[in-house]
């Protein structure tokens, strides 16, 4: 038969006589001290706290509109203005957020995503074939930009689920659409530089249009922002490209 043995255990920090006389003479650790539980802390009371700022902004953009018949809030003037900028600004974050990538999108999906896309949206549509390098060059650099301005809607459309029959030596292409209508279209990559970037596709797109628009701005303001900022990435870009190429030769 097996060899069977049993370990007694105490509750958890008790201690008897002997092993305190055996911290008494160091042959054993110090009793770690018995464990206490933190103090309850009851969570303060919505109602109790005061109605300022932080109150507000700790608002959800139901509560805010739900805060619309407080009258508390009809006395202070101030917080009333306030909740509505709060407000105003959620709804804007929200709209903005709406997009931010590019959305994949079929033959009947075109008119609802595309043509009817609300007035104020600004809507990029690349065709395009798997397999085509050229195709994948341009959708890296689309991609970028989707993440770049959130305010902007991309869409990418199978060539010929768009067009029937439309010939594979004009892919990729760009349709730009805003309040129903066609504004720009690009064939191919030509337009967009010897090196096609995001930068050359941003510049290209935002030529005449405020077409791209990070939800920071609106209409001219954020096109000359748009411009400005890719006129910056551009230099950066060109100037780190030096510092290699310098790192480079120094290195030989």
């Amino acid at each position: 038969m097996g060899d069977y043995h049993f370990v007694y255990k105490d509750l958890e920090g008790a201690s008897t006589q002997w092993d305190d006389i055996q911290r008494k003479l160091g042959n054993l650790p110090e009793k770690p001290p018995a464990f206490k539980p933190p103090p309850f802390t009851p969570a303060p009371d919505e109602a109790s706290l005061p109605k300022d700022k932080s109150w507000i902004d700790r608002k959800t953009e139901d509560e805010l509109e739900d805060l619309e018949d407080d009258r508390d809030l009809d006395d202070d003037r101030f917080l009333e203005e306030y909740r509505k900028k709060r407000l105003a600004e959620l709804r804007e974050s929200a709209k903005v957020a709406k997009f931010g990538s590019i959305i994949p999108i079929s033959g009947s999906d075109f008119v609802r995503e595309v043509s009817q896309a609300p007035s104020d949206v600004w809507v990029v549509v690349i065709l395009y074939k798997e397999g085509i390098p050229e195709c994948g060059v341009l959708m890296q650099c689309l991609e970028e930009l989707a993440a770049r301005y959130p305010a902007t809607k991309f869409c990418k459309i199978i060539s010929t689920d768009c067009i029937p029959n439309y010939p594979d030596h004009n892919l990729p292409t760009l349709l730009v659409y805003n309040n129903s209508a066609v504004k720009a279209n690009y064939v191919g990559l030509q337009r967009f530089g010897r090196r096609c970037t995001p930068e050359g596709v941003a510049l290209v797109l935002c030529q005449s249009d405020p077409v791209l628009n990070d939800g920071q701005g609106g209409g001219d303001q954020s096109r000359e922002a748009v411009i400005e900022e890719v006129r910056l990435r551009f230099i950066e870009k060109v100037v780190a490209e030096h510092e290699e190429d310098d790192d480079g030769s120094s290195s030989d």
